[in-house]
């Protein structure tokens, strides 16, 4: 607990900066309104997108229970998962390649398979069920094609719209949705020095105007949902930075401290054709590692320099908060090449930082309690889009009023 006169110090240390800030409020009134304006129904696209996303899959198996959720019978076990993937791959033609596997979140979900297959003139995204206590395949379903710019699924669509805009090139929507996510941020900190009560009036600041009209409860709900939902919003804007342009936030990290990123990781193959181990040996690698974790995603290596890597949840970590940890696996030797765990002696803050952002993002940093505030932030963005825009005609028209 910090000595009253320290936290005095610092509040005055915090009013003056602000102050000196606020001392050119209509420059930052009009950079918050302008980026707002612009961005603004971007915001939107994001925060609706990402707040259906922090549920994707309780949704997807909603809208596809027959094929995404089982009935586990009883003192049943999983069948091995070389089994598991031997009968997904076999529903598949043989030119299709495994690249990603989701293991089934619950005792009621099946396993999800991720393949793409070449065409002559595309390339098709297929998912496979399998019924983990069977290995039977429980329904499979095209997700999109690479010459279609509209994926085939709706979870598809709002992956798609939130990371990449539906934009086909990956590097215009990367730059696009990082270089915008940036400037929101900026937006969201002018928001927060515009609004900061120098009187000390924090309640009148904090909550809505009893009795007050349309144009007041229009401002008040576009000030406190900016500042509640704050704290989320500054980390789940940069986090998505990082997401979509990792070759671009990596380097400025490192100035700070070293960073490991774990998807530059190559696998080194001895000779031509050389024989690589199976997906579920790198699980079991994995496993070995953290005994404890419980495997969640499992990253393919469909193409000959790739690596396999493991995500695992519920890691027995005494003193870490998260409980999620990777492991990046060689295809071909086995070797693991990189640990993504912030609870090793050698991580440095720079691979702590960037492990943090997944997490963060999604809000499965603090469980249930983290999804559900980064789902209210998500709703929030179009609220504060549309409070925003409404606040700007009624000062527009009150001008106008006046110059009459």
């Amino acid at each position: 607990m910090l000595p009253s006169n320290l936290l005095k110090k610092l509040s005055m240390i915090v009013n003056f900066v602000l102050m000196k800030l606020k001392s050119r409020r209509k420059l930052w009134l009009q950079v918050h309104l302008w980026l707002g304006l612009t961005l603004g129904l971007l915001l939107s696209i994001y925060g609706i997108t990402g707040s259906i996303l922090v549920f994707h899959a309780e949704i997807d198996e909603c809208l596809h229970p027959h094929m995404l959720t089982v009935k586990p019978p009883e003192h049943a076990e999983y069948r091995p998962l070389a089994e598991i993937f031997a009968v997904g791959k076999q529903a598949m033609p043989p030119a299709a390649k495994h690249t990603f596997s989701t293991y089934p979140r619950n005792s009621e979900a099946t396993f999800k398979l991720n393949f793409t297959v070449p065409s002559a003139d595309s390339v098709e995204r297929w998912l496979v069920a399998v019924d983990p206590y069977t290995a039977r395949v429980t329904g499979k379903q095209l997700q999109g094609r690479s010459d279609n710019w509209l994926p085939n699924t709706f979870i598809g669509l709002m992956f798609e719209l939130h990371y990449a805009l539906l934009i086909p090139s990956e590097e215009i929507s990367a730059a696009i949705v990082g270089i915008s996510a940036a400037l929101l941020i900026i937006s969201t900190l002018t928001g927060l020095i515009v609004w900061w009560p120098l009187t000390g009036k924090w309640r009148q600041a904090l909550v809505f105007k009893a009795g007050a009209g349309k144009a007041r409860f229009n401002y008040d709900l576009h000030k406190t949902s900016g500042f509640y939902t704050l704290l989320v919003m500054l980390p789940v804007l940069f986090s998505g930075i990082y997401m979509v342009l990792p070759h671009n936030v990596v380097p400025v990290l490192e100035v700070f401290s070293p960073v490991t990123y774990r998807y530059w990781f190559q696998s080194t193959s001895p000779a031509p054709n050389a024989p690589t181990i199976g997906m579920d040996e790198a699980v079991a690698m994995a496993l070995k590692q953290y005994p404890t974790g419980r495997p969640h995603w499992i990253y393919g290596a469909p193409n000959p320099s790739q690596t396999y890597t493991v995500c695992q949840d519920g890691v027995d970590a005494p003193g870490s908060i998260l409980q999620r940890r990777c492991t990046v696996i060689d295809r071909y030797s086995g070797k693991i090449l990189d640990l993504d765990d912030p609870s090793l002696p050698t991580a440095t803050a720079g691979e702590v930082f960037t492990h943090w952002q997944w997490p963060l993002h999604s809000g499965q940093a603090f469980g249930m309690t983290g999804r559900i505030l980064v789902f209210i932030t998500g709703l929030a963005c179009p609220v504060l889009f549309i409070t925003g825009v409404i606040r700007w005609l009624q000062k527009r028209r009150g001008r106008q009023l006046l110059s009459k």
